[in-house]
């Protein structure tokens, strides 16, 4: 990679100036089409960890509501583990999801202001139906991907509920009030990694659809 390439690349990111960046990609050959795809297939498995990792959380959850002697302290501990992880895997979906928006931004920017520079109205005309093709798919995508982000905030909201009153409650009563718990995040996490999976596939279809464009 050319030095000046690794120079345009750190500034893009210490600015977080995106245009920069995707300038200096293209110096490379790599565009805002293959960046989105990336970004796209990034999101499904941020999305997919995070699926991982409320599962775990409610393992752990269940464990606790099972508990029939130990160091309530452990188990505390066990289950403030679990919900920062699972903050932190929600968070991590949340900044792919931007990345693809930023990117798709520029996408779409780029392809519009193009159409102008066409001399022929055949061609114009065919590049802005799969323009507006494309956006189609992309907004069904980031729909489906923004309803699974906000099934996340009661998943979040219970864990945190839970530990909370672990933490301040280390007691055998404070474990029988938890398992009234349980079900709902139960129900929470189910419906979370539903509209996952739901937009995972609204993405690999949306992936097809742009290789295709």
């Amino acid at each position: 990679m050319p030095y000046l390439l690794v120079i345009l690349l750190s500034l893009a990111t210490l600015t977080g100036c995106q245009s920069a960046y995707y300038s200096a990609m293209e110096q490379v050959g790599i565009h805002k089409r293959e960046i989105m795809v990336d970004r796209v297939e990034e999101a499904n498995e941020a999305q997919q960890e995070a699926q991982e990792q409320f599962t775990s959380a409610l393992d752990a959850l269940k464990a606790v509501t099972q508990f029939d002697g130990g160091e309530l302290e452990t188990v505390y501990n066990q289950i403030n583990d679990q919900y920062e992880a699972s903050s932190d895997a929600a968070e991590r979906v949340s900044e792919r999801i931007a990345a693809i928006e930023d990117v798709a931004n520029a996408l779409f920017d780029e392809w519009q202001d193009e159409l102008s520079l066409y001399t022929s109205a055949t061609l114009r005309r065919d590049s802005e139906r799969k323009l507006n093709a494309t956006k189609a798919s992309y907004n069904r995508m980031l729909s489906a991907m923004h309803r699974a982000e906000k099934k996340m905030t009661p998943v979040l909201d219970t864990l945190r509920d839970n530990t909370l009153y672990l933490k301040h409650n280390l007691n055998a009563a404070a474990i029988g009030s938890l398992q009234g718990e349980f079900s709902n995040l139960q129900r929470d996490i189910q419906r979370a990694i539903t509209d996952m999976e739901a937009a995972i596939a609204e993405s690999e279809r949306f992936i097809a659809h742009l290789n295709k464009a």
